[in-house]
């Protein structure tokens, strides 16, 4: 049976690197809202220009239409065949409450929902050693990931820099909202008896093994 999942947790709390290993190791395919909204905005399809009308004023994408680009991605038959892992979707209680139902009307079940959890610091501590590439986005890390040559990209040789959401004020005020917003989204699912949660300030490995585990559960 192909894994169906979410991801959830704070900015920096390892998602992607997750999100790597299980796509690799058993197969689903990672999908965030940020994903697909390049896609369907590189593709200039009708969802892509509507989510692209609120980006370019600076506002929130809505929800319906987020819904709906998601679950045009889920509906592709490579996703139905291999499963998804979705990346710090859904972010509201009430994103959770409308994927629900449309993943009901689908008739698609979730089999989990890991909930990442560290303490804030080690996330502070994370992020603000972030590194990004400015043309083709790898992300490397000042002390734990550092790229071969100081200040530029080892796959393209472009610059690297760090974030403007990087800095650590901003990224305080990022997990606020987290908490404030995201946060009710991990009771949602306690209460659907579908949660597991997973200490993540621990070696990347150590943590995939409790997912998989939890999976298993």
């Amino acid at each position: 049976m192909p894994l169906r999942m979410i991801l959830v947790g704070p900015p920096g709390v390892g998602k992607g690197t997750q999100s790597s290993l299980l796509e690799a190791r058993l197969g689903a395919k990672p999908l965030s809202s940020g994903m697909i909204f390049r896609a369907e905005i590189d593709a200039q399809t009708d969802l892509g220009e509507l989510a692209k009308s609120y980006i370019d004023r600076g506002e929130l994408v809505p929800n319906g239409v987020t819904i709906q680009m998601m679950l045009k991605r889920l509906r592709t038959s490579e996703v139905q065949q291999k499963g998804f892992i979705l990346d710090g979707f859904p972010r509201t209680v009430r994103q959770a409450e409308a994927l629900d139902e449309e993943l009901r009307k689908a008739q698609i079940d979730l089999d989990i929902v890991v909930s990442l959890e560290v303490d804030d610091q080690v996330i502070v501590d994370r992020l603000s050693g972030r590194l990004g590439c400015t043309k083709c986005g790898a992300i490397y890390h000042r002390l734990n990931k550092p790229p071969k040559r100081e200040g530029f990209c080892d796959n393209c040789n472009s610059p690297v820099i760090v974030r403007e959401d990087d800095n650590p004020e901003t990224i305080k005020e990022r997990l606020r909202v987290f908490r404030e917003n995201t946060a009710p989204v991990v009771d949602h699912y306690a209460a659907q008896g579908k949660l597991v949660r997973v200490e993540s300030s621990r070696d990347p490995e150590v943590v995939y093994a409790d997912i998989v585990a939890g999976i298993g559960s």
